[in-house]
């Protein structure tokens, strides 16, 4: 057969590969497929918009989110919540719950106070607790309703009396804040002050360790203690840090029949510096060798007990 030459020649292939000519693998027809909807500027990890996301979540973070409220499980704290006389809105029953003492007896409490008494499906009730830890009952609280630091010092002075507050500084533990409350009312205080923010709040937990003082004591929250320290002092008060290396001992310092603040910060960190330089007095407990700080609560027991005594013997 005769060869052909030329250009379009029959039998010719026009290629500029050398050897086996090969498929794409399906790389282009994957090139085709949709990728789904593009992502929000401030979703790209690149985009500047990213950036000020991570920036406005990390100011957030430290502020105060609206109280809401909270769903105390189980009968042992349904119970001991209801023996403090912790303020209740509703108490759920999960179906087909076995009966017991503490059970009924989370009943007729619940009956005799005309809190209102909800019988739900056991899905329901996991979907309200967020667990299946709930031995099938829980008791709704309400968010504590806090007071305010002028509303405190004007009820103060309308009584006559010789105000005396403590003011918590880094206090996590809701059981110490509990504590101290239940300790303020004993010794004859006015109120407890905390921070808005990284504190303890008045929960199911605070509640039941006040053995219902809470009900009785007010609690306010300040925005920033330091203010809140010097707000005092413009309104007469004598402002007292308890540390370790105070200037004064408890068994020398005899203001407590004044118009008094003491403030105590936790085991670890203490008072904030801030607050501290904006005491007028910073003072420290006697204690024997070998131990080194006092827990909040227990501090604010053996001050108070001091200035309780001070104060019935001026009278």
């Amino acid at each position: 057969m005769a060869r052909t030459h030329g250009r379009g020649g029959a039998g010719t292939r026009k290629t500029n590969k050398k050897g086996q000519v090969k498929g794409s693998g399906g790389q282009r027809r994957r090139g085709l497929e949709g990728k789904g909807p593009t992502p929000k500027a401030e979703d790209r990890v690149y985009h500047a918009k990213h950036k000020a996301k991570l920036a406005r979540q990390r100011r957030d973070s430290g502020r105060h989110v609206k109280e809401t409220p909270e769903m105390v499980v189980g009968r042992n704290p349904v119970i001991e919540c209801l023996h403090a006389r912790v303020p209740a809105t509703a108490l759920y029953i999960a179906q087909g719950t076995k009966n017991d003492e503490r059970l009924s007896e989370a009943v007729a409490m619940c009956n005799t106070r005309n809190v209102p008494i909800h019988e739900v499906p056991r899905h329901e009730m996991d979907r309200m607790t967020g667990n299946g830890m709930h031995q099938g009952i829980g008791l709704q609280i309400p968010p504590y309703k806090y007071a305010e630091v002028e509303d405190l010092m004007q009820q103060v002075r309308d009584t006559g009396e010789t105000g005396m507050f403590v003011i918590l500084d880094n206090i996590t533990d809701p059981r110490n804040l509990g504590a101290v409350v239940r300790s303020v009312a004993a010794f004859g205080g006015h109120g407890v002050i905390i921070p808005e923010r990284r504190s303890a709040s008045v929960t199911a937990v605070a509640w039941r360790t006040s053995a219902g003082t809470a009900a009785r004591l007010p609690v306010a929250r300040a925005t920033n203690i330091t203010r809140t320290v010097q707000q005092f002092q413009k309104n007469g008060y004598q402002v007292v840090g308890l540390d370790g290396d105070g200037d004064h001992t408890l068994d020398s310092y005899d203001g407590g029949t004044d118009p008094v603040v003491i403030v105590i910060g936790s085991e670890g960190k203490g008072i904030s510096r801030l607050v501290r330089e904006n005491c007028d007095v910073i003072m420290s407990i006697p204690m024997s060798p070998g131990v080194e700080s006092l827990n909040a609560s227990v501090a604010a027991g053996a001050v108070l007990s001091e200035f309780a005594r001070q104060r019935r013997a001026a009278r």
